[in-house]
């Protein structure tokens, strides 16, 4: 391969961010665990369909934001900062980051319209709101990722219309979903949104961003941070998995000895809870499989 293409490659997956996959993926596997403890129903093919939609719907966010907040990326990057850096770094031009959210949301519309055709509109209807979200976050005239409250629609988004996919995705209904799961999967979604701002807290506070870092100062947003990480445990006992949440709330030790007012102390916290956000999604999601299967 030329060296121009690979460098073109190179410049594309900095801007596709894989680690954020993560953030989309154990969400979806826990709605198919749902569906399977609900229905007994599980397709390998639906399995790679909604695996296709995580995909697709990470590129539409992480494009999108990346063109949202062209005017407003620091230069101080970690990996779990809010954008990649590529326009800022002139790899990619804004105007072709906001041509490939477009494909990337056209696409996830195909995957969604076919998902639909196969099981249940609802699939449709998920592809409109996580379009929504992503609007209301990021773009004007609303943009509450500046306006401040943008947590709320990270936990809608990750916490609630990413469950509801994999469940219907694999079930074809929404009929027999646990309600009662997203309380914790709703908080852990909140709770993200601030661990992963508090390493950008002087890009944000520059930016005028209001993100939880920004109005309460770095200490007190990761206190809030673990306490809310703790209850969504609690409340993943309260849902009925409590073989589920005993590795995650190990996990969620270290966080409590991290200094958080130190930017490499900051970074370490948002891998643990975020370590423990994963462990507990996915260990619920093997629960619920091992339980009803």
């Amino acid at each position: 391969m030329p060296l121009a293409y690979h460098g073109v490659l190179r410049h594309w997956l900095q801007a596709a961010r894989p680690l954020a996959q993560a953030n989309l993926a154990a969400p979806l596997l826990l709605g198919e665990a749902f569906a399977w403890s609900a229905h007994g129903r599980f397709s390998w093919t639906m399995l790679g369909a909604i695996a296709l939609w995580g995909v697709l719907d990470q590129l539409f966010i992480v494009f999108a934001n990346d063109y949202a907040d062209r005017d407003h990326d620091g230069d101080a990057r970690t990996p779990f900062s809010g954008g990649s850096g590529v326009i800022r770094e002139g790899k990619i031009a804004a105007a072709a980051l906001k041509r490939a959210a477009l494909v990337a949301y056209a696409l996830l519309g195909l995957v969604s319209g076919w998902l639909a055709w196969t099981g249940t509109v609802w699939m449709s209807v998920l592809w409109i709101a996580a379009g929504a979200l992503l609007w209301l976050y990021s773009f004007p005239p609303v943009r509450m990722s500046y306006r401040g409250h943008g947590e709320w629609l990270q936990a809608l988004g990750v916490g609630g219309v990413l469950p509801l996919v994999g469940f219907a995705g694999q079930a074809g209904t929404l009929d027999a979903f646990p309600w009662i799961a997203l309380p914790a999967t709703l908080t852990l979604g909140f709770a993200g949104n601030v661990a992963t701002a508090l390493p950008d807290l002087d890009v944000d506070r520059r930016a005028r961003k209001r993100t939880w870092p920004v109005r309460f100062g770095r200490a007190r947003a990761a206190w809030a941070c673990t306490g809310l990480t703790a209850i969504a445990i609690y409340l993943g006992i309260f849902a009925g998995a409590p073989g589920a949440v005993a590795f995650a709330a190990f996990l969620l030790l270290p966080c409590l000895r991290f200094d958080p007012r130190s930017q490499k102390h900051a970074v370490h916290y948002v891998f643990f809870q975020g370590a423990t956000t994963q462990a507990m999604l996915l260990t619920w999601a093997a629960w619920a499989a091992r339980w009803f299967g």
